[in-house]
């Protein structure tokens, strides 16, 4: 589902070019819940990211399925995203002027998909799935940090993306909280998603098919 070969990011400093990745080789396959394992600035939020066609390579190459992201532009790119790839945040990004159900209902009218009822109906079943359902008509702030990410998963399964991204999804969040958000995770990827989790909780091992580590950019188990 997920190619990378040769994949290097460079960012420039004031001190110099900064390495974010370096040479990474990884091939993902449908369905597999994987574990992106390293400490801090270890290049787990940039491998995301150029998985998600959010920030793109210096060098090298990512291909989704069939389609090779680095080189579409900006608009096909974002339909793309929309339509293929959802993206959790650590730190939730949810419209705070919202409601929870508007905030899940939005990636579906970017995308066009569903008549406005449907969008509703979906919208509401997957806030159900997620278990945060009573919560639809508040706005993000009156929830938890929990309900808040659940609301954000609800969010990334808006268009029944074959992928799902999610970038320190349970930093946020308390040990017991965390551990039922990555088991909706594992719960997903048993559904046939491809999951990609960026953590440094070495317990979420468990959990995973599989996991790889990151030191100082470079993929070394």
């Amino acid at each position: 589902m997920i190619r990378i070969q040769g994949l290097t990011k460079e960012y420039p400093t004031p001190a110099g070019t900064c390495t974010a990745l370096r040479d990474i080789d990884l091939k993902i396959a449908a369905g597999e819940f994987l574990l992106v394992l390293g400490r801090s600035g270890s290049g787990k939020s940039t491998l995301l990211n150029m998985a998600a066609g959010i920030d793109r390579p210096t060098a090298g190459s990512v291909a989704v399925g069939s389609t090779a992201i680095a080189g579409l532009a900006h608009g096909p790119l974002a339909r793309w995203r929309g339509r293929n790839v959802g993206v959790v945040f650590q730190f939730f990004q949810l419209l705070p002027t919202l409601s929870v159900l508007e905030n899940v209902v939005l990636p579906m009218d970017f995308c066009g998909t569903l008549s406005s009822r449907e969008r509703r109906e979906r919208a509401l079943a997957l806030l159900e799935r997620v278990g945060v359902a009573d919560q639809a008509s508040k706005i993000p702030a009156a929830l938890s940090g929990g309900q808040q990410q659940r609301v954000a998963i609800a969010r990334a399964l808006a268009n029944d993306p074959p992928v799902v991204l999610a970038d320190e999804p349970t930093g946020n969040l308390d040990t017991a909280t965390g551990a039922d958000v990555l088991r909706l995770f594992g719960e997903l990827a048993a559904q046939g998603k491809t999951v990609v989790v960026a953590t440094h909780e070495r317990d979420a091992i468990a959990l995973a098919s599989r996991a790889i580590t990151l030191v100082d950019g470079r993929l070394v188990s």
